[in-house]
């Protein structure tokens, strides 16, 4: 089979199958099959192994994310690896990375610190924005923590922080300028309603925030007091329609909005906290 005729064929299964971007996503799968990178311009008369293509299109055909089936996911200027151990970066969540970029241009901070690191993306994204600073990141998982410690290798970042398994900051005794953290926040009763490439293959440890998609953020906001340098700043991501509820239990906490960035589509995305000044100069701004 050669080339033109696979991507015809598997555009149309794809469309059949009611997945987005079908030309898209069979080009990346062709590109995957011949061992090209993803942006190469495919000769459409090169040959082609039909079984092996055909295999690669069953597993997407049966919703397994596309990233899953390559292996790698952009995202801000990184390419990373992933696996099932951990969530796909979003695009939305680069929205912390822009948010972080535009709140600190004129006090870089030296020390980050990504909870929930999973695949390292915040933390390294971060890194690269600024390059003075080091960075730890936890996450759970040990696998998860070894994939972002193989991403910080493949990025040439791995001299500048460490990637840790543990359950969020609790082996921890620092402060930072800088916390990020994309905590799972899925009601839990909402993650069966969620597309099956989500719900069946990305791992529900990181999606299940408990029956109000809030019980991280609890534990999180509980802990930023004392992870915070005086002049620190968190940045959290947010489903959507959560804004004024983590922000009022970061009230409790002790912190107070500093900002709440939108992602691409609209949603408040990244919210933005320090730790609560002094009477009279308390009011968050946007």
């Amino acid at each position: 089979m050669i080339v033109a005729e696979a991507l015809r064929q598997a555009v149309r299964a794809l469309e059949a199958a009611g997945i987005d971007d079908a030309r898209l996503e069979a080009r990346l799968l062709l590109a995957h099959a011949l061992g090209v990178e993803r942006t190469v311009l495919i000769d459409r008369r090169r040959d082609i192994d039909p079984a092996a293509f055909h295999r690669l299109l069953q597993r997407r055909l049966a919703r397994e994310p596309l990233a899953f089936i390559t292996g790698r996911q952009g995202f801000w200027t990184l390419d990373l690896a992933v696996s099932p151990d951990t969530l796909i970066p979003r695009a939305d969540s680069e929205t912390l990375v822009s948010a972080a970029r535009d709140l600190l241009a004129d006090r870089p901070p030296a020390r980050l610190l990504d909870l929930g690191t999973g695949t390292g993306c915040l933390l390294l994204a971060c890194l690269v924005e600024f390059p003075q600073a080091f960075g730890v990141g936890v996450d759970l998982s040990p696998a998860a923590a070894a994939l972002a410690r193989r991403n910080a290798v493949e990025n040439g970042l791995a001299g500048r922080c460490a990637l840790l398994a543990g359950s969020w900051a609790a082996a921890l005794d620092a402060r930072f300028d800088l916390v990020l953290s994309n905590p799972p926040y899925i009601r839990h009763g909402d993650i069966a309603l969620l597309m099956p490439e989500v719900a069946a293959h990305e791992p529900a440890r990181a999606l299940d925030g408990g029956p109000d998609g809030l019980d991280a953020y609890r534990a999180l906001l509980a802990a930023l007091p004392g992870l915070l340098t005086p002049e620190g700043l968190a940045i959290l991501e947010l489903g959507a329609g959560q804004a004024a509820d983590v922000t009022a239990l970061a009230a409790a906490a002790g912190l107070e909005r500093v900002a709440l960035c939108e992602d691409l589509g609209g949603i408040a995305r990244a919210l933005a906290l320090r730790p609560q000044k002094s009477i009279g100069n308390t009011a968050a701004h946007r």
